[in-house]
């Protein structure tokens, strides 16, 4: 039998100028090199400072940690080759949006075209983590209830404080821009999968989107395979931070999956409740103060995922995710736990947003550096 809630990962990068950090158009040398080692599994994104990389379905978090390890090694090796450095952010410290040329591709051009400086101003990157479900029918009862956990995924991943050489005081400045596009932000709750399924086709028959991936929501059932596509997360600061979330995201599907196969469910909340959870993911990471609006209480963003780490507690060892799970609970026990948190506590060390841009560099090489070994055990 095929495993259940396998995994996949997207991994969107900055390309800098190795010695000065400063961002670089040049995604298509990049692509010249990396498409004879990745395949179709290396991307240019919308604008060309920016590439991104793509995992195999992997059956496990040990698979996955492997496969993530060996592209982001690969990569880094072509980016040396060019004088070059990615790092992991949602944001650049400083560079700015009008000074990056556009990818040549048609697809580029007609966003561009429809969304104009919306479009132009997309830089920012971000972590989609794919988990796979038994049937397309599970996916929009699994997103419906999925949605409460968006400012959590948010807060753990927050790693875009600085946007065009300024301190914004938000911890997922990313979360700012992306939420100025069209079909963005927390999906609806939908009565079922049909609803959904004819609510993309009255979109697609009347002209609004060609298909299905136009549909950008912070989670969202994949158009073309059977996966829950978490899209809410700023590309995190750390390799472990990544393999960490994707782990909690497939805890979460699975989790549910149990509870939806013996007739249960928790609720499904309207989306202005969660988008106030969300908005205080962005602005205080995970120094949030957020409600539990079904209990009618206010805890703690760190309070809320000890909650969450203990409700997937019983799927953990089933998933042999318990290294992931552990990490987490340290993290969440560190005051500098994010990558927000860690460019933060740079800037305030040294008031220069430069030695951020350097600190990002040396921490996204510094796992992959050639002595980096990656071991799949537990």
């Amino acid at each position: 039998m095929s495993p259940r809630f396998t995994l996949g990962v997207e991994e969107e990068f900055q390309l800098v100028e190795k010695n000065t950090g400063q961002l670089v158009s040049h995604v298509h040398t990049v692509l010249d090199k990396g498409i004879p080692v990745f395949g179709e599994l290396i991307k240019a994104e919308m604008l060309q400072s920016m590439v991104e990389i793509i995992t195999g379905v992997c059956n496990d978090i040990h698979a996955l940690r492997q496969d993530l390890f060996t592209r982001q090694q690969k990569l880094a090796q072509i980016l040396e080759g060019e004088g070059l450095a990615m790092i992991n952010a949602g944001t650049h410290p400083s560079g700015h949006w009008r000074d990056q040329q556009r990818t040549i591709n048609p697809r580029y051009e007609e966003l561009e075209e429809e969304f104009q400086d919306v479009g132009r101003s997309i830089l920012i990157c971000g972590l989609h983590v794919h988990v796979g479900i038994d049937t397309h029918e599970l996916a929009v009862p699994l997103m419906n209830q999925l949605r409460v956990w968006i400012p959590h995924l948010l807060a753990l991943s927050s790693n875009s404080p600085f946007w065009v050489d300024r301190y914004t005081g938000l911890k997922s400045y990313r979360s700012i821009v992306w939420r100025r596009f069209p079909r963005s932000g927390i999906p609806n709750i939908f009565s079922s999968t049909m609803e959904f399924d004819c609510y993309v086709s009255d979109l697609m028959r009347n002209g609004c989107i060609d298909n299905a991936k136009k549909i950008w929501w912070d989670i969202r059932p994949h158009p073309f395979f059977d996966t829950i596509e978490f899209r809410i997360c700023d590309m995190p600061g750390t390799f472990e931070d990544t393999i960490a979330i994707a782990a909690l995201c497939q805890a979460l599907v699975c989790k549910l999956t149990q509870l939806y196969e013996h007739n249960m469910q928790i609720m499904a909340l309207p989306n202005n409740y969660i988008e106030e959870n969300k908005w205080k993911a962005a602005r205080y990471g995970l120094d949030a103060v957020i409600v539990d609006f079904p209990q009618n209480r206010r805890l703690t963003m760190r309070e809320s995922l000890y909650e969450t780490l203990d409700f997937v507690e019983d799927v953990v060892d089933q998933l042999g995710i318990r290294r992931e799970i552990n990490y987490l609970r340290t993290l969440l026990d560190d005051p500098y736990g994010t990558g927000a948190d860690r460019q933060i506590a740079v800037y305030n060390e040294t008031q220069s947003i430069q030695a951020v841009t350097k600190y990002l560099i040396q921490r996204s090489l510094q796992h992959i550096s050639p002595g980096s070994i990656v071991s799949t055990s537990q």
